[in-house]
């Protein structure tokens, strides 16, 4: 259930639904959102780093409970009037406000990466977790977000403060306590190959060489961008390194 609430402002901070030229960082992030909702239904989950909120919506039709934890107090009431399914908190994610054991699920997606205490925040997320509840951490992969750069390098995303590969983000979770369970990569299906195609090589490169310099859209590029879907995204577990965002899944030790 929704409620009508104006939209949030296009920072670069976070995706925003319902923008054709947001639409193809919506879908990718809604395309793991869509994912992990099975595993999600009848339980009760935390959103760690709510964001815009469409996630937490979207897992909140069939889970249990949703409760999704955000900072930003504009960002927190905007989450709250637009998204009723959502049980909205506003916190710190260093210290989550939730008991001992109390969820069934930590969700936590594009999150970690703006982060100062990686490892403190996963800790406060086994704490949190049943035993045998999951934890779903989902992050860019420096390797192809960040070409070239090191895992001691600051990023050039201002929002980010440190990214991570598939290595890196396993290490840090199994540190926390947890057991890896599985690491997918999110990679592009044949129509967004075909799009890659068609736009120079990289329909990302396209879209941020516009964003750059300030150029109107053409509209081929526009059409195309607007047209993606959640379902042109693949989640796999081969050739991780050649991902575009990684998602971890562990569970908690019972």
């Amino acid at each position: 259930m929704t409620h009508t609430d104006a939209p949030l402002p296009l920072t670069g901070e976070r995706t925003v639904p319902g923008l054709d030229v947001e639409n193809y960082w919506f879908r990718r992030h809604e395309a793991v959102y869509l994912a992990l909702a099975p595993a999600c239904r009848e339980a009760v989950v935390l959103d760690a780093g709510v964001g815009e909120g469409y996630g937490a919506d979207l897992l909140a039709r069939t889970a249990r409970r949703v409760v999704g934890l955000e900072l930003d107090p504009a960002v927190a009431r905007h989450v709250r009037n637009r998204y009723l399914r959502v049980s909205t908190v506003r916190a710190d994610l260093q210290a989550l406000p939730m008991p001992d054991g109390g969820v069934d699920a930590v969700v936590t997606l594009q999150v970690i990466e703006h982060l100062w205490d990686q490892p403190g925040f996963l800790a406060e997320c086994a704490r949190v977790l049943r035993p045998g509840g999951r934890l779903y951490c989902a992050t860019p992969n420096r390797l192809t977000f960040s070409p070239g750069a090191g895992p001691d390098d600051r990023p050039l995303n201002p929002f980010h403060t440190r990214e991570l590969t598939g290595p890196e983000l396993a290490s840090l979770v199994a540190d926390a306590g947890l057991e890896v369970e599985a690491l997918h990569g999110l990679h592009h299906g044949p129509t967004l190959q075909a799009l890659d195609a068609r736009h120079g090589g990289s329909l990302i490169d396209a879209q941020i060489a516009l964003a750059l310099s300030g150029e109107p859209w053409p509209d081929a590029l526009a059409a195309d961008v607007a047209a993606v879907t959640a379902a042109d995204f693949d989640l796999r577990t081969d050739d991780v390194d050649a991902s575009l965002d990684l998602l971890v899944t562990a569970v908690r030790p019972t």
